[in-house]
């Protein structure tokens, strides 16, 4: 709830300015206490060392117990002032864990449609390939084959009487089945 002055209204605290807790928060940056811990290249062993040299530690969790509660209660003040806008962004990240569940599950299932029809097409086109291949080496074997067949049939008409003639009929005979072909 909103005061007058965009303050805050906390039960039993009345209305508390931004401009208080903007200040609350400066304070504990420009403490040397805490700066130590803001630093890029804070390193808590060293930290620790230096307090238990300079025998202040009892003095500094003190400091530290006290910042943490401000911390706290600053924290507590900002969840309070802002309570509708988290509930609002919380609900926003529910809804887009929905949407995302189910886009997640309907990219599986587009994922297995693929697949399904990936094997249908990869089956057929691996025995495509396959047949040309075999295609193809039957029809050598066959020219091949043609080509000793005709290299016997011109021996044997060689070899018999009247050959002259048979085999010129063979050799003309040959020329038109491959200008045919």
């Amino acid at each position: 709830m909103e005061g007058g002055d965009g303050g805050v209204a906390v039960a039993g605290q009345g209305v508390l300015s931004s401009g208080a807790a903007a200040a609350t928060v400066r304070e504990l940056l420009q403490d040397e206490c805490y700066s130590d811990f803001l630093n890029e290249d804070f390193d808590v062993k060293t930290y620790t060392s230096q307090s238990i040299h300079q025998a202040v530690i009892a003095e500094q969790l003190a400091k530290l117990a006290q910042g943490i509660s401000q911390l706290d209660k600053e924290l507590h003040l900002q969840v309070v002032a802002r309570h509708e806008d988290l509930l609002a962004q919380a609900t926003g990240i529910e809804s887009l864990e929905g949407v995302l569940q189910m886009m997640q599950t309907r990219i599986g299932a587009l994922q297995g449609a693929v697949d399904r029809m990936k094997a249908k097409i990869v089956e057929p086109y691996n025995k495509i390939v396959a047949r040309t291949a075999q295609l193809a080496r039957l029809q050598g074997e066959t020219e091949h084959e043609q080509g000793r067949v005709r290299e016997r049939e011109t021996q044997n008409l060689k070899q018999a009487p009247g050959s002259e003639l048979s085999a010129q009929s063979l050799t003309r005979g040959s020329n038109s089945r491959t200008t045919r072909s």
